[in-house]
Order: structure tokens, then sequence, then C-alpha cells
């Protein structure tokens, strides 16, 4: 098998991190028009824990699940016009972010809670640009808008997320076997 192969233990971790991001989606505060969800809490784990490519497709096996009809996406929503509408902006950032998390938390060996924290922190700069200009040009706001009602909402929840998942990676990341 070739070193950039990802295992079958590794595909079914990503699976099983795309279907905890989907049930993150249930878990919400419905805020309109970008609803605050505990997703994000998934996309980091999947990054911190399997990596850029792995944390990546964990996210597309996730967007692949609503695409086909699944209702997985936040409030219940499905389908390929989710991608298109006011918060399709964050699911490719989710992708997107998974793999920058990943990517930064491997520069290290044994990343540590600060690692971690600010491979996150970066992903969520990724999660948010991605998101911020879909719902810019879907539903016609200015940037100071847009991120009023797209990033400051879920903002402090998403740093709360961020330590906890620094928190549970720094304890179990060596000893994930992919």
């Amino acid at each position: 098998m070739a070193a950039d192969t990802p295992s079958l233990r590794g595909l079914a971790y990503a699976s099983m991190f795309g279907a905890l991001t989907a049930l993150g989606a249930y878990i919400a505060i419905p805020i309109p028009p970008v609803p605050v969800t505990m997703q994000t809490l998934f996309v980091f784990l999947s990054g911190c824990l399997l990596g850029g490519y792995l944390g990546a497709m964990s996210q597309v096996v996730y967007i692949l699940l609503g695409v086909i009809g699944l209702p997985v996406f936040a409030g219940g929503k499905a389908g390929a016009g989710v991608l298109l509408g006011p918060t399709g902006g964050y699911l490719v950032g989710f992708v997107l972010g998974a793999y920058v998390i990943g990517r930064l938390a491997s520069l290290r060996a044994k990343p540590g809670f600060w690692w971690l924290l600010g491979s996150m922190a970066a992903g969520l700069v990724v999660i948010y640009a991605c998101g911020v200009a879909q719902l810019m040009y879907v539903a016609g706001l200015s940037l100071p808008s847009a991120l009023a009602v797209g990033a400051l909402p879920p903002l402090p929840g998403d740093v709360m997320k961020m330590v906890l998942t620094a928190l549970i990676a720094a304890r179990i990341r060596g000893h994930l076997k992919l």
C-alpha cells in the first residue's frame, strides 16, 4: 500500500466523523440565516485526530450524505440546493477547514493544547471565510453585515468548542491508530 493511501481503518474513522458531523447539525440554536450548531466541534476533532486528508474526507462524506437527500444539514435540510444557499459556504469551509487543521496539527509529532488550538483557529478562519463569502453573495450583504450575522453569533461557541476539542485531542491523538 502506498504511503499516501489511507487505511481501511482511517476511512472508517472518516466515515464515522462524517456521521458525527451530521449528528452535530441536530444540536443547534436556530439563529437565521446561519444557525449555531455542534458541527464545528466534529470538524475540529476530525482535523485534529485524523489529519488533513482524512479530516477533509470526513466532511466530504458528511456533505455527500446531505446531497443524496438525507436530512443531515442544519435544520434537517437536505439536497444539493443547500450548497447553493446562504449556509453552503460553511459546508465547503468544513472540508477546507478540516484539511487545514489536520495539516497544521500534523506539523508536530505531539502537538499540545496550544498548537492544536492555533491549528483550529486557522481552520475556523477558513470556515468563516468560505461561509461569509457565500452569505454575502447569496443574501446580497455587505462584508460588515455578513460578518455580523454569519461570524459573530457563532464565534463565542466556536471558541468554547475549540478549547474543549484541544483538551480532548491532546489526550487521545496519540492513541488513535489510523
